[in-house]
């Protein structure tokens, strides 16, 4: 089962909604369909930013995977 981050993990990692849109543009993401239907961790682990990692360490205990 792959990880999906979602808006909630971005709330709780403390990122404002702005930064995150500027992240995803600046990558080539869809903003929209994060919004709809979340994100796979493993697209922005390859990313490899410290911010991203900061929301999919939420995604983590969300999900309770540590």
């Amino acid at each position: 089962m792959s990880l999906i981050v979602r808006r909630e993990d971005l709330i709780a990692a403390q990122q404002c909604s702005s930064g995150a849109r500027s992240f995803f543009k600046r990558h080539g993401l869809d903003w929209s369909d994060f919004l709809k239907n979340g994100i796979d961790a493993e697209i922005l682990l390859k990313i490899n930013d410290v911010m991203a990692n900061q929301v999919i360490e939420q995604a983590r205990q969300r999900y309770g995977r540590e």
